[in-house]
């Protein structure tokens, strides 16, 4: 069953500082997202289709598309925010991206098979990729999705306020809720606490599991997403120049409508991401371990 890894990697970095997305993390330089694909190819998928700006297209396919392109099939998506369903603007001058719902409407036209969806600055781990293979061959064809669950004191970073969709599941293991929670930071004292309403913070369960955007679905959700989408636009103000459609939003208000169920996979899988320019190093000390341990060969491609 073909499957495809669907890299959203347009995003801007602002939090980085810069193109994150294309900048060397492994002891030759590569690049976070080769791992996912290297990971990727090894659990079955058979195509991927990166979601970037035209901006930075000639560096990215050189860096990232044509390195991998003879071990699996190759598409691209551009997100630009002209990229709308007709009848859609936004203000002249809106920079920032309109959020990972318009990322992967980005890629309707390139998915035709089950497909997973990733960010292209975090690093997965090789279990994920498994489990989320064997599961795309089970989801039905409408109406079901998936995802893998992470450790939220796994997911936090030591140099600054992260945003990560906190998990509710049922006693069958099905996804229940999302609240996408955007100022989480580790304590002095020990605790993670969300600081966004309460600069005190309110604690939360270092245990919970959360979404790094790592779901499974079917190419049904197109549909839905663009609806959900369009929905969101047009109940924007005219001069709206951040707020953006998020995944996790859109999957919880499919939850709710009783429109979608999704399946919470565990795995052991280890996450570790770059939200900030001192993350940087820790995520490259965690390669080179990687390198020597086996887990990756010398050369990934």
């Amino acid at each position: 069953m073909d499957k495809t890894l669907v890299i959203m990697a347009a995003g801007m970095g602002s939090r980085y500082g810069g193109d994150k997305q294309i900048d060397g993390m492994g002891p030759n330089n590569e690049v976070l997202m080769l791992y996912s694909i290297y990971d990727a190819i090894n659990a079955g998928f058979t195509k991927v289709v990166f979601i970037i700006k035209h901006s930075f297209e000639e560096r990215f396919r050189k860096l990232v598309g044509d390195v991998v392109k003879d071990k699996i099939e190759v598409a691209y998506a551009f997100q630009e925010l002209d990229n709308l369903p007709a009848g859609l603007s936004v203000p002249a001058e809106r920079v920032k991206p309109l959020g990972t719902v318009q990322a992967i409407l980005s890629a309707k036209d390139v998915v035709k098979d089950p497909f997973a969806v990733i960010n292209a600055d975090d690093y997965y781990g090789v279990p994920a990729f498994k489990t989320m293979a064997d599961h795309l061959e089970k989801l039905a064809p409408e109406h079901q999705g998936c995802m893998v669950g992470y450790y939220l004191k796994n997911t936090v970073s030591e140099h600054g306020h992260v945003t990560r969709g906190v998990c509710g599941v049922d006693a069958n293991g099905q996804l229940e809720s999302v609240t996408e929670t955007y100022k989480i930071q580790p304590f002095p004292d020990g605790t993670i606490r969300d600081t966004e309403k309460d600069p005190a913070g309110v604690i939360l369960d270092p245990e919970c599991l959360v979404s790094m955007n790592f779901f499974g679905f079917t190419p049904w959700l197109f549909e839905k997403a663009e609806e959900k989408f369009i929905d969101f636009m047009k109940g924007l103000a005219p001069d709206e120049l951040k707020a953006e459609y998020v995944l996790p939003v859109l999957v919880d208000q499919l939850m709710k409508e009783g429109q979608l169920k999704v399946d919470m996979l565990s795995t052991d899988a280890v996450w570790f991401g770059v939200t900030y320019q001192e993350d940087k190093p820790y995520v490259q000390a965690e390669l080179k371990k990687m390198h020597e341990n086996g887990t990756y060969p010398e050369k990934l491609f």
